[in-house]
């Protein structure tokens, strides 16, 4: 979604598009930090999907990271993620800050714990995580999405609505929200090389679905 605003440049008035979202993720914070600093290229998820005909769709494929306080995400993910989990300490619980937004560039379907563990050193989370997530629910699966995640011109401060609460991955914001300006949080090349090495960890002469 976005809006249409008229603009001058130079002696002329243009009308310029203004690219703006709603949808918002909730991921630990710890983790938003990581996408967010470049560490990691991956989101693996359970939920928040629909499938049609056997087809998998996404909710959304562009969508800012939301973070949460969950307050056993430090033990669940790796030392060095740990240390940077104390630095940064916990998002306020009054205010929602969103500081990046993020576009699925390609997914995957995991069907096994096996498959899963072959992306070992390309996240933060520790195995019996991942572990924990494959067996959830009724099939023993998960979906890895590789997001380019950018980062907003400058911070939002956003009230913590009571809607946005809850035990769910998918929030729609109150308010439409400019993502224009933002600048990816990797260049190109070094976005690629992430992209590749998860192309790589799951074989790479196996189909992937692309956007």
């Amino acid at each position: 979604m976005g809006r249409i605003q008229e603009t001058n440049v130079g002696n002329f008035v243009a009308w310029v598009y203004i690219p703006r979202v709603r949808a918002a993720f909730k991921e630990w914070a710890v983790v938003v930090d990581a996408l967010g600093r470049g560490e990691q290229v991956i989101i693996l998820r359970k939920g928040g999907i629909a499938e049609d005909r056997g087809e998998f769709e996404l909710e959304q494929e562009r969508f800012f990271l939301f973070p949460t306080r969950f307050h056993q995400q430090r033990e669940s993910v790796l030392p060095a993620a740990q240390r940077r989990f104390d630095e940064m300490g916990l998002p306020p619980t009054d205010k929602l800050v969103l500081e990046f937004f993020a576009e699925v560039q390609e997914w995957r379907r995991l069907e096994s714990l096996t498959e899963a563990q072959r992306l070992r050193g390309l996240h933060i989370w520790r195995d019996e995580i991942i572990a924990q997530r494959v067996d959830w629910g009724r099939e023993r699966s998960i979906f890895a999405l590789v997001v380019r995640v950018f980062c907003l011109p400058g911070r939002v401060e956003l009230p913590m609505e009571s809607s946005y609460g809850g035990c769910k991955s998918w929030v729609d914001l109150e308010t439409d929200v400019s993502t224009q300006g933002s600048q990816p949080v990797l260049a190109d090349e070094a976005f690629k090389k992430k992209l590749q090495d998860f192309r790589v960890a799951l074989g790479a002469d196996e189909r992937l679905e692309t956007y």
